[in-house]
């Protein structure tokens, strides 16, 4: 029989522009000790695993994981790097659980964009350097491109772009983790500085620091460490086409794979009714449109309409990033989905305050590991309850 996996405990520190009084490792410790006071646990006696999520091009340096164990508590454990988003850190640490290695893993994800002087020299270098690279593209222009192609295709507007940013900037305002809430109009985002057709400034969400520390546990051992588990339900990953070239510039076929996934795990045969919020992937504001309707929310092309009418507000019947996402958050880097999955916790523990949805039951956490990427993961969250009742 397939074990049970739970979150039983979650840490957290930073979400900040800048960061400039400590060090990755200082925002490391603070996350990690919330977070096994959370858990009610010593990271030295009670965890058999230890996962960082981290890109040594963002760190500087290589073999990240050589500068996890000592604020972690994971020295002389089994520690490993995950060179992706955070959110495949979660899906490593629920499989290493139920493997039946290991009964507590704890993951780790992380920004310091403020401490990256060539930020975009680096999206720059993880482009194809045969056939995009030497174009001297800045990043953002696939974005642009992709963004023209989505609204042509699926009839959505710039506006309609605009309404997400304006959403989420409104949401962000409620939730103090949240460093670019603001009042912003449809109207302000359409005027802000064009950057790649039709892509505009406040159309991109802003970087910023901070970290997540999760615990993770065996059923088992997670109902006598608390009586709020949050379960895993459902996970998924998968990676489109590596090249701009040949892959899917309409859809984002990498979430409707991961989602399916997910879902058929989890037993969830209509999302739009059984899931109560979504946190998805929005640092380009058309990519919350493109998710949601690559997570079989609602039909290809439907996601403005459902917009417009109010749906994914926080007090909508589907709120879709109630934290502010990316937009109102910041651009988290390889910590963004793991920061998700954070948002559904709280949400799921009633600990979210004021942007806090009611009566949330399951939550679903989806990431991008963002340009120029087609990679992504889905993790389905719920409380203690049967999915479908």
């Amino acid at each position: 029989m397939e074990r049970r996996v739970a979150i039983v405990g979650v840490g957290y520190s930073g979400f900040a522009p800048q960061t400039a009084d400590v060090s990755y490792k200082e925002l490391m410790f603070e996350a990690a000790t919330r977070a096994y006071e959370d858990a009610g646990i010593d990271p030295r006696r009670d965890v058999n695993s230890f996962i960082t999520c981290a890109e040594d091009y963002w760190e500087g340096f290589s073999i990240f994981d050589e500068f996890v164990p000592d604020q972690l508590g994971a020295v002389l454990k089994p520690t490993c790097t995950v060179s992706a988003d955070g959110l495949y850190g979660l899906v490593n640490a629920v499989m290493q659980i139920q493997s039946g290695l290991f009964d507590v893993v704890v993951v780790e994800a992380h920004s310091k964009a403020s401490d990256i002087l060539t930020y975009d020299d680096l999206l720059r270098f993880a482009m194809d350097p045969i056939y995009t690279r030497p174009l001297g593209w800045h990043a953002y222009a696939l974005a642009g491109l992709e963004m023209a192609r989505y609204l042509y295709d699926t009839g959505a507007l710039e506006e309609h772009c605009a309404m997400v940013v304006e959403k989420n900037k409104a949401n962000a305002l409620l939730n103090p983790l949240a460093s670019y809430g603001a009042k912003v109009s449809m109207d302000d985002v359409m005027a802000s500085r064009p950057l790649f057709s039709p892509l505009k400034e406040l159309d991109v969400a802003p970087l910023a620091d901070g970290c997540v520390v999760m615990v993770l546990a065996a059923e088992e051992v997670a109902r006598r460490l608390t009586d709020m588990p949050i379960w895993v339900l459902g996970m998924g990953w998968a990676s489109e086409s590596i090249s701009p070239e040949i892959r899917d510039w309409c859809r984002a076929i990498y979430a409707e794979l991961a989602s399916q996934m997910a879902y058929d795990m989890a037993g969830i045969t209509s999302p739009a009714k059984e899931v109560d919020l979504l946190e998805v992937d929005d640092r380009f504001s058309y990519k919350e449109l493109q998710h949601v309707e690559a997570l079989g929310i609602c039909a290809y092309g439907e996601a403005c309409r459902l917009l417009e009418e109010g749906i994914f507000d926080r007090d909508g019947d589907l709120p879709v990033n109630p934290s502010g996402g990316s937009l109102g958050v910041g651009n988290l880097l390889e910590a963004s989905g793991l920061f998700r999955a954070l948002e559904v916790v709280l949400q799921l523990r009633g600990e979210a305050g004021r942007h806090q949805v009611p009566d949330a039951e399951v939550g679903l956490a989806q990431c991008w590991r963002g340009l120029p990427t087609a990679s992504g993961a889905v993790i389905i969250l719920g409380v203690e309850r049967e999915v479908g009742a």
